[in-house]
């Protein structure tokens, strides 16, 4: 392989200085557009392209976003990521995605990315918690957005959905189906603030004069715990006894709890437990669901999140509306 063009040798033969080959690289430089125009001519003959490393290190800046994720199983984090690493390398950044598990959790990925100088980093997950952000050790690193769920940590914003508006969208709907008896599948628990989605579906029955809501625990947002908590739940309960909706924290939890209502115990939905979830991910749509549910405003989230680590907007926490999105399951 050839050496790699310098920006001294691409200089030299436009003409021009070293730095005016950086400006001509550089968004929003200053720059004599003939300059510029000379500098690209030459960079493309001698198949130049800038070092982004060397270019950091006078920057002080990576452009690179670490973004951290803990629930894989979850098929709406997929188009999630799409949408997240679209809108980042539209503006030249590089998302570095980090699997946070049993053997590498949020406080050490978070000191791994201070390390690294990574720029920002985007909490995209459910199970961390809020002690985690607030230790010591993360003091000056990166700063920090949480994405898709809520934060109440100061200093840390979170860009997220209404809860409180979707959940009271959802509920009206189903109330207005004329359902009464309402269940809730809640994902795991966590010691941070959680998602407010169980608090807001249970103010709004409340409100409504029912004062029985049972909740169905799943122990990890996925398929199989959906499936488990419905089952362990229609076993227990005689069928007089049993709810006739159940809203699920999300849409995979109401896959699972589906596939067992109506397989395992030949119910059908809606007719015996009507069933929605959150997120309106892809199989949403599909026949074999028909999932009612509710869908976040991701290209507005992730717009939002990434012109706060440009420093295009304050950082702040940011609440933006959803919608509803009725289909044949509730």
């Amino acid at each position: 392989m050839s050496k790699r063009a310098t920006a001294r040798e691409v200089a030299e033969q436009a003409g021009v200085s070293k730095w005016t080959v950086i400006r001509a690289f550089t968004p929003g430089a200053s720059i004599a557009e003939s300059s510029r125009v000379k500098v690209m001519a030459v960079a493309e003959k001698l198949n130049y392209r800038p070092n982004l490393l060397a270019r950091s290190l006078a920057t002080n800046l990576t452009h690179q976003v670490a973004v951290l994720v803990d629930d894989f199983e979850n098929p709406y984090k997929l188009s999630f990521l799409e949408r997240l690493t679209l809108e980042l390398q539209s503006e030249g950044l590089v998302a570095v995605l980090i699997n946070i598990n049993e053997h590498f959790d949020h406080v050490h990925a978070l000191l791994n990315a201070d390390q690294r100088q990574l720029d920002a980093v985007i909490m995209c997950g459910t199970a961390f918690r809020t002690e985690m952000l607030q230790d010591v050790r993360l003091d000056g690193a990166a700063p920090i957005f949480v994405l898709a769920r809520d934060s109440q940590i100061p200093g840390v914003p979170a860009i997220n959905c209404d809860t409180t508006l979707a959940i009271k969208d959802l509920c009206r709907h189903l109330h207005g189906k004329g359902y009464r008896r309402p269940g809730f599948m809640a994902g795991p628990k966590t010691l941070s603030t959680a998602l407010g989605r169980r608090r807001a579906f249970k103010a709004f029955w409340k409100a409504q004069g029912i004062a029985e809501m049972p909740e169905l625990a799943a122990h990890h947002y996925s398929a199989a715990s959906g499936a488990e908590a419905v089952r362990r739940y229609l076993n227990e309960v005689p069928p007089a006894g049993r709810i006739d909706v159940l809203l699920c924290e999300n849409d995979v939890l109401a896959f699972g709890a589906m596939d067992v209502i109506r397989s395992e115990f030949g119910l059908k939905v809606p007719a015996d437990i009507a069933v929605a979830g959150f997120d309106n991910t892809l199989f949403a749509a599909a026949p074999a669901y028909d999932l009612t549910t509710y869908e976040q405003p991701v290209e507005a989230m992730v717009k939002a999140t990434v012109a706060m680590i440009l420093g295009r907007e304050p950082k702040k926490t940011v609440i933006l509306p959803g919608r509803l999105v009725v289909r044949g399951s509730a």
